[in-house]
């Protein structure tokens, strides 16, 4: 049965920490490069913090267990997001991709645009999954890896195209990356892609309707909320929408400087 503390208000949650994390990081991965580095030591403290906060939530199998772990997951993953948006850890290939190039080449050139990246987010799974082994409360782990799927799924279907690649966050620093997308167009991947995500969400779902009061209703309905965003990604792929309807106040800052430096070119 579906209630509005144990389902409604953690879906709620989740959509807002989403909304104003990723307006966060888009922010600050648009903001001057001199601010990076503080950024990043900032970002470093709380995903330190953060997996303090998973491990200590792992005995916890409570309401108060599932969001610190939660949480922490979310900090962890922030770190990862914006060492990559910063363009502190992306890949050793950091030119766009040779326009002659096809096939697997054109794969290995995409893939060391990001593999550094890809690499660090595999370990940390592979860390946080082991640290969780066996634990009652394995929220921490659930949740990164279950980004970590959805995300490679999301890169895995811009390099085959898709009929809608908004790139509003993406940095300017980082422009060189669209160069890999594959053309606009629809895919098998991405039908598969949105129906595979739909399917999760709903399995979710309905653990979460069926899952005990307490912990774990509230860690099933987490990660559904979690996998109906991935799908919503997904379903954004085959619309016209921009990433600017959603976070233009986080990009605000980006159009007004270069507003001001073309004026000072003047």
């Amino acid at each position: 049965m579906v209630s509005f503390s144990g389902h409604v208000l953690p879906v709620l949650a989740t959509i807002m920490v989403w909304f104003f994390a990723t307006g966060l990081i888009a922010w600050a991965a648009n903001a001057p490069r001199r601010s990076f580095v503080r950024s990043l030591v900032l970002a470093g403290v709380a995903g330190v913090g953060g997996l303090a906060m998973i491990v200590a939530s792992h005995t916890m199998t409570g309401i108060a267990g599932a969001t610190i772990g939660f949480a922490g997951a979310l900090a962890i993953w922030g770190w990862h997001e914006l060492a990559f948006l910063t363009g502190g850890v992306t890949g050793p290939r950091r030119e766009s991709q040779a326009p002659e190039v096809r096939g697997l080449a054109r794969f290995r050139q995409a893939s060391a645009a990001v593999i550094h990246h890809e690499i660090a987010l595999a370990a940390t799974a592979a860390m946080l999954i082991v640290l969780a082994w066996g634990q009652p409360n394995p929220i921490g782990a659930q949740v990164f890896a279950l980004l970590f799927g959805l995300r490679l799924l999301s890169k895995l279907n811009l390099y085959a195209g898709v009929p809608n690649a908004s790139t509003d966050i993406l940095p300017r620093h980082l422009a060189y990356l669209t160069s890999y997308f594959g053309p606009n167009r629809f895919t098998a991947l991405l039908g598969l892609s949105i129906a595979g995500t739909i399917t999760l969400a709903v399995w979710l779902g309905v653990l979460a309707a069926m899952a005990p009061a307490g912990g774990p209703e509230t860690r099933a309905t987490l990660l559904f909320a979690l996998a109906a965003l991935g799908a919503i990604e997904h379903l954004f792929f085959a619309l016209p929408l921009r990433d600017g309807a959603l976070w233009g106040w986080a990009i605000a800052a980006r159009e007004k400087r270069a507003h001001t430096n073309a004026m000072r070119g003047l």
